[in-house]
């Protein structure tokens, strides 16, 4: 059956399949022969608004469990920002957000079906892991009620690990979502999820007006995470109604710059805050920001340091140093001029601390050929940025005899993936 205009033609339900749709990816997969690496996706997303009536039933608060339930109708979306109508399907022209729901599951419905589509968009990739964000709750911090934030991570943190993840065949994990406004709840959150399987880490999203990462409330939150060698990420996003962003009067403006701003923000406070001195064995990802920030704040900073140093006492090398030691996910790439980029995947140390993404589904998403294809990096440094570091980071094993030997050839191959 017609359904939607797409470039003067009709298009039908079976043309809008994910396995359709990424079609010329998998033919670049091919090309390339990609599925004889690993591949790992640190940051990809699904819609849990689709499951909302799935996991508000966890909430533990009786009170305010009752309040989200009664919220939901049958229409609503609630957890979608209101600036970020309209804009993630680019007037319609993105036809795999309006027409998700009509893709066929074999009558999957919930967890299940989100896995199905996953596998699908993985397999035409091929990626082999991929580590799975929400969408709508990127801006949990906005929330003005504290106990709601941690009610809402707390349900869905449940539902994730104990009916999505447990589905996904190992080839989904997640850092689970931290109600990041209460220090003690986040705590609580790395001491009951941290060990449940798929769990690589946790996650913060950074779109938040008063956050400030060096607050001696989260010091123990960092010791658990990091005697549990568990990864701790920052997610940014755009927020159009954050102050500094109210005179940009396009969507293009604020997402530019509320991405990169989030993360800019709060890894000048980890750093000059001396946290990489406390934490030194903490591995800490920055992610959705792209790259061309790193170099601007490496330098920025390292200037600034050199002029008062008595200001960052706990620092025992230049702040782009410890930037350095930290990793940073690849989309949006900022592609337009190659001499810049490999400038920057210089500067940051790109093969050993630049970790893939795809950021998929969002109509910004990059295919693992935006790595492949850059003509200034070594086989070892594709092999390592693809997933290389990443499998070594979250012990994920090779799935094939090929992917083992370039993982044990570049020094990537972890104990348990030997063992398998």
């Amino acid at each position: 059956m017609d359904l939607i205009a797409d470039r003067g033609r009709r298009v039908t339900i079976e043309e809008l399949n994910t396995t359709r749709l990424l079609s010329h990816a998998r033919k670049q997969a091919h090309q390339r022969n990609l599925d004889d690496m690993v591949i790992v996706d640190v940051d990809a997303h699904h819609y849990e608004n689709e499951s909302y009536d799935e996991f508000l039933p966890y909430m533990e608060n009786d009170v305010l469990r009752q309040l989200a339930l009664s919220s939901r109708s049958k229409n609503n979306r609630a957890g979608i920002s209101p600036s970020q109508v309209g804009y993630q399907d680019m007037g319609g022209r993105v036809t795999r957000y309006p027409m998700r729901s009509s893709e066929k599951t074999e009558g999957l419905k919930g967890a299940q079906r989100d896995i199905q589509l996953g596998h699908r968009w993985m397999d035409a990739m091929s990626v082999d892991y991929s580590c799975l964000f929400p969408t709508g709750m990127l801006n949990i911090g906005l929330h003005p009620q504290k106990e709601m934030e941690v009610e809402l991570c707390w349900s869905y943190n449940r539902w994730l690990t104990e009916k999505v993840l447990p589905e996904g065949g190992n080839r989904f994990f997640s850092m689970l979502c931290l109600p990041f406004n209460s220090p003690e709840a986040a705590l609580r959150h790395v001491e009951v999820f941290g060990d449940r399987p798929n769990v690589g880490g946790f996650m913060v999203t950074t779109v938040r007006s008063d956050m400030a990462v060096y607050d001696n409330a989260y010091m123990k939150l960092y010791r658990a995470l990091e005697e549990r060698g568990l990864v701790l990420s920052f997610h940014s996003g755009p927020n159009w109604g954050e102050p500094i962003y109210k005179s940009c009067n396009r969507f293009l403006a604020a997402h530019a710059l509320g991405f990169t701003w989030y993360n800019v923000v709060h890894c000048t406070n980890w750093v000059i805050n001396g946290m990489g001195e406390r934490f030194p064995k903490l591995p800490v990802i920055w992610i959705e920001s792209g790259l061309a920030w790193v170099p601007f704040l490496m330098q920025r900073l390292d200037h600034e340091f050199m002029l008062r140093p008595s200001e960052a006492p706990l620092l025992k090398k230049k702040p782009s140093d410890y930037m350095r030691d930290m990793y940073y996910s690849s989309q949006p790439m900022e592609i337009q001029d190659y001499g810049a980029m490999e400038c920057t995947f210089r500067m940051m140390n790109a093969e050993t601390q630049l970790l893939y993404s795809s950021d998929y589904p969002h109509w910004d998403f990059d295919l693992p050929s935006t790595i492949y294809d850059l003509p200034f990096l070594s086989e070892k440094a594709k092999h390592n940025i693809l997933g290389g570091t990443a499998a070594r980071l979250f012990k994920l094993p090779p799935r094939n005899d090929k992917q083992k030997e370039n993982l044990k050839r570049f020094g990537n191959l972890t104990a348990p993936a030997a063992a398998a």
